[in-house]
């Protein structure tokens, strides 16, 4: 049998010193998983405005998913318009 420290030391799974580089790298080259994260940060600003705007009719679900909705809605119009005035870059 091998000794603890040599299966240890060839384990799969890699050291915390190589995986923040490797995480960062990824993280400069992948937007969307950022932006989807600071767009549910962003709502949970917007889900209580919504939620105290529709006078507790909506339960808090309901109030995080329309908040949601209206972030997609407006993300979505701010990104056509740019495509229909700028289509060059697109």
């Amino acid at each position: 049998m091998k000794p603890l420290r040599k299966l240890y030391s060839q384990s799969p799974i890699p050291s915390t010193q190589s995986l923040i580089p490797d995480i960062w790298m990824e993280w400069r080259r992948q937007k969307l998983p950022l932006y989807i994260f600071l767009a549910m940060c962003f709502n949970l600003v917007v889900a209580p405005v919504v939620y105290a705007a529709t006078g507790e009719d909506f339960s808090r679900t309901q109030a995080w998913a329309l908040g949601l909705l209206g972030l997609v809605t407006l993300s979505l119009s701010i990104y056509l318009f740019f495509v229909m005035f700028i289509p060059e870059k697109f």
